[in-house]
């Protein structure tokens, strides 16, 4: 293939949380395009950050709530309706403290706790069918240490070609 054709792909990297406190799970309430969807604290990965510093700052600023990730409880890949492709790393989460005045990010609603039966319910209000897969691994006991990740601090070496 020449360079002309070639396309570069760049899927969305994202972490998200489960977090369990008496069977009911934290959530986010949010608003996207218009609708009031439902997921686990989530987002993007940013430069400079591992996977784990992602899901507890995106908990925090989804939630208020700081949160220790314990576990990586899978990877999951997952193409959107528009087309838009995922990448999500999943973490099993504990809270070490909660903020109720710390602001939210732009189009969160609000944070909840639901159970699992409450969020099946609603699998039409759910940002994707991730939501409801990380639940059901995570009560499944599915778990990885977190030293399954690594990561290496010096650049990948330049190639020829």
């Amino acid at each position: 293939m020449n360079d002309a054709a070639r396309t570069t792909w760049f899927p969305h990297v994202t972490v998200a949380v489960v977090v369990c406190v008496d069977d009911r799970f934290l959530v986010v309430e949010e608003e996207v395009g218009g609708c009031r969807l439902i997921n686990q604290p989530a987002g993007h990965l940013e430069p400079g950050e591992s996977l784990v510093q992602a899901a507890a700052r995106e908990t925090y600023e989804e939630t208020g709530y700081r949160v220790q990730p314990e576990a990586l409880i899978g990877i999951y890949q997952w193409t959107s309706p528009s087309g838009e492709f995922f990448l999500r790393s999943a973490f099993a989460a504990s809270v070490l403290e909660y903020h109720c005045s710390a602001p939210l990010d732009d189009g969160i609603i609000q944070a909840l706790w639901m159970t699992e039966a409450e969020l099946a319910a609603r699998q039409d209000r759910l940002r994707s069918p991730m939501v409801l897969q990380n639940i059901r691994d995570y009560r499944s006991g599915q778990r990885l240490p977190l030293d399954t990740l690594h990561y290496l601090d010096s650049p990948c070496p330049a190639t020829t070609s």
